[in-house]
């Protein structure tokens, strides 16, 4: 569910973006030297403990760590850039802890439907075509 809210929010489909106020996300920028190439990565703490994550696959390449900010802070400073609103939830009530438990902490009220699946065979194909 993360990934597929902040597909949304980057395509500006998101009218109302809501998160949870202690999501354990960072938004992490890796540096590729051999490609020359810096990528943006969602990761929770476990999936940083993981070593794949750090590492090109294609190229054999260590990745660097340019940027670090946890995910809750980065929204907080840029939402108005996607033309959305922000709102906070706590875990603390019923439908608190329901919406953390069922969409991982950060979820949107959408201004228009977005096919997910779609957009994931196109870029299936597209990959596939290069």
């Amino acid at each position: 569910m993360v990934v597929d809210t902040l597909r949304a929010l980057e395509l500006g489909a998101v009218e109302t973006l809501v998160v949870w106020e202690n999501l354990d996300i960072d938004r992490i920028t890796l540096r590729n030297h051999a490609l020359g190439e810096d990528n943006v990565m969602h990761l929770s703490k476990e999936q940083q403990a993981n070593e794949q994550y750090l590492h090109d696959v294609s190229t054999g390449t260590e990745l660097e760590v340019t940027n670090k900010i946890p995910l809750v802070e980065f929204l907080a400073n840029n939402y108005k850039s996607f033309g959305t609103t922000l709102e906070f939830v706590t875990n603390r009530s019923q439908e608190g802890a329901q919406f953390c438990r069922g969409f991982g902490g950060i979820g949107g009220i959408l201004r228009w439907r977005v096919d997910f699946l779609e957009m994931d065979m196109a870029d299936d194909n597209q990959a596939v075509a290069a």
